[in-house]
């Protein structure tokens, strides 16, 4: 498995000697056969900018750092999960690389290989699959068909300004599409996608919705997109800030389109930090909540989160409640390798999601500088086990678990019970 590097303008190679590297923490190291895929469908391979490849010498043993060319990284399509970056040293440590999920790549047997493993079915989020021609014909015609409706002109900029393929299923009318409803957020993330401050080093990729939305656009939306059994609208999108702040109108908006369809399912991706607006959304009718984490520690969630007036408690309590709810609850879990299979991570986490009642794992490559995110959290206190380790040991230790990486539509039994309480609480 060679080192793949590229030249300043951007031409790929693979080293006809050097042995390709991989990153895990801030830890150079060799990559394991069973940790490589070939590359997938959908795969980019891009250059990491300012920052010099490494490999290793097969004979000698000794990390090589061509300092001409530029490392290579692959980013991976949605339902692959990273095992490890891409083996590299910057010409600057001061410099942040763009908030991308960088992948090591390798050349192996005349291909392209990366450390990932797939952890979910990729079909309905492979790009092919959101035909650009179509997406712009759809786009005018529902913006065309809702001309006062402030939210569908927002997410035409998403879906063809930025290309979300979730903004795009409420133009396909299919699977899981967004419903953005809040411009302000009771989280300062570090890194957030869609708001930095100036003096964060970071650009954001994406810019937050500027308008706070009417309860009449909301239902407009909803009604549009619940057309069938497989029906998903998400409230809580990176467009925008935390869902839940806008309890108020949310919470009309859900009753008013219950009273009018079953169809379909209701979901939100929060923070879960507003207990008592979670509360009041659960027990409007929500079916579905994806609860956004990186750690169930204090001190690394608390680094990365900055929590304005919650605690990770508040979330807990929020997932608790869902799942006590028949809410079908999942975290949307940002991995990093290197932190994420921290012997004292996994152990705080697998006991959250026992308590808390967490049905699904949602596996997310965090996107982010690791210089500038591992000078901020916690040191590693245990051992270190590896991310494909550490994945078996989720799957032994939570069998009724699901890793995934998408919203999954409830089991049966899931949907009967919710059904069971919506309809008590109706009483």
């Amino acid at each position: 498995m060679y080192l793949v590097y590229a030249d300043k303008q951007g031409q790929v190679y693979d080293h006809s000697e050097l042995i390709g590297l991989g990153r895990s923490g801030d830890s150079l190291m060799e990559i394991l056969e069973e940790e490589l895929i070939p590359l997938p469908e959908g795969a980019t391979l891009v250059s990491l900018p300012n920052c010099h490849p490494v490999g290793m010498d097969p004979d000698t043993g000794e990390m090589v750092r061509l300092t001409e060319y530029q490392a290579v990284g692959a980013l991976m399509p949605q339902g692959y999960t990273r095992l490890m970056f891409p083996g590299y040293v910057k010409e600057n440590k001061e410099d942040k690389l763009p908030l991308f999920g960088y992948t090591a790549v390798v050349w192996r047997e005349g291909g392209f290989f990366v450390a990932a493993e797939a952890s979910d079915e990729p079909h309905r989020w492979n790009p092919d699959n959101f035909p650009r021609c179509d997406l712009e014909k759809l786009v005018k015609d529902t913006v065309n068909q809702y001309p006062e409706n402030r939210i569908f002109t927002h997410l035409s900029n998403c879906t063809l300004g930025y290309g979300c393929l979730t903004a795009s299923n409420t133009f396909f009318n299919r699977w899981e599409a967004g419903l953005p409803v809040s411009y302000s957020c009771n989280a300062g993330c570090y890194g957030c996608i869609s708001e930095q401050p100036d003096d964060s080093g970071f650009v954001s990729p994406q810019t937050r919705m500027n308008f706070k939305p009417t309860e009449d656009e909301l239902v407009e939306v909803m009604m549009h997109h619940l057309q069938t059994p497989e029906s998903i609208i998400s409230f809580g999108q990176g467009c925008e800030g935390e869902p839940s702040t806008q309890a108020a109108i949310i919470t009309k908006a859900m009753r008013r389109v219950r009273e009018q369809t079953d169809t379909g399912f209701i979901n939100i991706n929060t923070n879960a930090g507003l207990t008592d607006h979670i509360r009041a959304i659960v027990d409007a009718g929500l079916d579905l909540m994806r609860v956004s984490t990186i750690s169930a520690l204090d001190e690394h969630y608390n680094a990365y989160y900055r929590p304005r007036g919650y605690t990770l408690a508040n979330v807990e309590q929020s997932a608790t409640y869902a799942s006590s709810q028949g809410v079908y609850t999942s975290i949307n879990y940002l991995v990093f390798p290197g932190v994420f299979d921290r012997e004292e991570e996994m152990e705080a986490m697998i006991e959250f999601i026992r308590r808390s009642g967490i049905r699904l794992i949602q596996m997310r490559n965090l996107n982010i500088d690791p210089d500038s995110y591992l000078a901020m959290i916690p040191q590693a206190k245990g051992e270190v086990f590896g991310m494909k380790q550490a994945l078996e040991i989720y799957r032994a230790e939570l069998p009724d678990v699901i890793i995934g990486s998408y919203t999954h539509v409830p089991p049966i039994e899931y949907q009967e019970r919710r059904r069971q309480t919506l309809s008590q609480l109706k009483k």
